[in-house]
């Protein structure tokens, strides 16, 4: 049906040819490239030893625009599936736009010279999709990913308003190793080792009363370090966005012991999360919204300690007479996220606790995902956490090849100031050129996604919650 050209050969882009190869009346021809082909090939035999058929291995560098461009002139796929780093987002885009080619990602942009992400520098490049006729799904992973799509379809099933939204990332596996990141390490010690910050614009929701002050990453604070570090993280500031106030966090310094059906208690820490800035565009009433992701006392305790040492830092430093990032050099030395799979055992809970109004009534509503660890090795030789973000990502992939999503099928309006956009995100969010343009998750319409969640792996749960906290499962696709 569709020819589609999938970059990037990592832990979740393993999981996405898996599964694209496992719906071939959608997905008749997949090319991978990646910049190591041996990556490629390694993924094309799995799927070969599966009986899932044949894959095309590519070789292609994703921060080079024209090698880009010649990969997509040579084969002429439908739409690009960009799993490759953050920071080759724009590049991919741009080639996506150069040879009006649809496009696809699972996280957003990020500069390689500053731990600081958000949509912005991609929202910009909404016109000139428009213009070429082109759709732009971004975000198409889990959180980022299927949060937004919780939160779409809570609001168009269960809310006349929503007010507060808490997205929830509880990791319970254990891989066995005292220190280990179960994504791409630079990436993932670069989100959590930033500053936290929630968006509000209700002043007695600001006080976070039901969180506390951490006592285990912050017993070896120092005020001092002994090297400076330039840094977003160290810009703590309140910032207005879009009618409501950005609220700064020091790292890793707000936690609440959530209880996450099915697993339990976790210590979660407040973080900041990209999703947060599209939702706060997109949901209707929203009056607070904040991200909180768990960590065991071990990972704390190594990463305090990689922070005071200085290998979380993410500037040049000179080494014996070279340059140098240290957290690319941490990244080396930790184990390779793909190596994880065959030795992580336990479950991934994400989901998306959700107040506000019905029928003038008070309302909450928890929307989640419960995914084992050993059967997603077992499935398509990954652990969860890329088996989550990878699932969904063929999902958005199978929802524009079929015509679900992306040119000619409605969206979301938001009816959002866009006053504060960069010069080409001026009409984001506006469907003005049959649904062409740069898209978040959440401004489609979530029923066709949230019922291949169910088909493919990512079965969905939906609990009412009372005032005394008692659980009424509404929804169940496990059944």
């Amino acid at each position: 049906m569709a020819c589609v050209l999938q970059i990037g050969a990592g832990g979740v882009g393993g999981v996405v040819a898996h599964k694209m190869a496992m719906n071939r009346y959608v997905f008749s021809k997949i090319i991978l490239a990646s910049r190591t082909i041996s990556k490629c090939e390694a993924i094309a035999e799995s799927i070969r030893s599966k009986s899932l058929g044949e894959i095309i291995c590519e070789s292609v560098d994703a921060d080079n625009v024209d090698s880009i461009v010649a990969l997509i002139d040579k084969y002429k796929p439908k739409l690009v599936v960009n799993v490759a780093l953050p920071y080759q987002d724009l590049t991919i885009m741009e080639a996506c736009l150069r040879t009006k080619t649809h496009y696809l990602d699972t996280a957003n942009y990020e500069h390689p010279d500053s731990a600081h992400f958000e949509y912005k520098e991609q929202w910009a490049y909404d016109t000139r999709y428009k213009e070429a006729g082109i759709f732009g799904l971004l975000g198409s992973g889990f959180d980022p990913g299927v949060t937004n799509v919780f939160c779409a379809y809570a609001q168009k099933h269960y809310f006349d308003e929503i007010e507060s939204i808490d997205i929830l990332d509880c990791n319970a596996g254990d891989h066995g190793y005292a220190f280990a990141t179960n994504f791409n390490p630079e990436i993932n010690l670069r989100e959590v080792s930033s500053k936290a910050r929630f968006w509000v614009k209700d002043e007695k929701l600001a006080l976070n009363s039901d969180l506390k002050k951490d006592t285990i990453y912050r017993k070896f604070e120092r005020e001092e370090k002994h090297f400076k570090l330039e840094a977003n993280t160290q810009d703590l500031k309140n910032e207005s966005y879009f009618n409501g106030e950005w609220r700064d966090v020091a790292p890793l310094d707000l936690m609440k012991e959530w209880e996450y059906p099915e697993v339990g208690v976790k210590n979660s820490y407040l973080l900041y999360h990209e999703e947060l800035e599209s939702l706060i565009r997109n949901i209707k009433g929203l009056k607070r919204i904040r991200f909180f992701m768990t960590f065991g006392e071990s990972y704390l305790t190594h990463m305090k300690c990689l922070e005071n040492i200085g290998f979380l830092r993410v500037d040049e430093i000179e080494h014996n007479g070279q340059k140098i990032v240290p957290i690319q050099v941490l990244k080396t030395l930790l184990p390779d996220p793909a190596s994880l799979a065959p030795r992580t055992k336990g479950q991934t809970h994400i989901g998306c606790y959700i107040k506000g109004k019905k029928d003038g009534k008070d309302r909450t509503i928890y929307i989640y995902n419960i995914c084992d660890h050993e059967a997603c090795y077992k499935e398509v030789n990954a652990q969860g956490v890329s088996y989550t973000t990878g699932v969904p990502a063929m999902i958005g992939a199978k929802l524009i090849c079929e015509g679900k999503w992306g040119l000619n099928m409605p969206k979301i309006p938001n009816k959002a100031d866009n006053s504060d956009m960069p010069k080409g995100g001026e009409n984001q969010g506006v469907d003005s050129n049959n649904g062409s343009g740069v898209w978040n998750m959440e401004q489609n319409d979530p029923d066709p996604f949230m019922a291949e969640l169910n088909k493919q792996g990512l079965h969905y749960v939906v609990c009412e919650i009372d005032s005394n906290g008692m659980r009424k499962v509404l929804e169940d696709g496990r059944k």
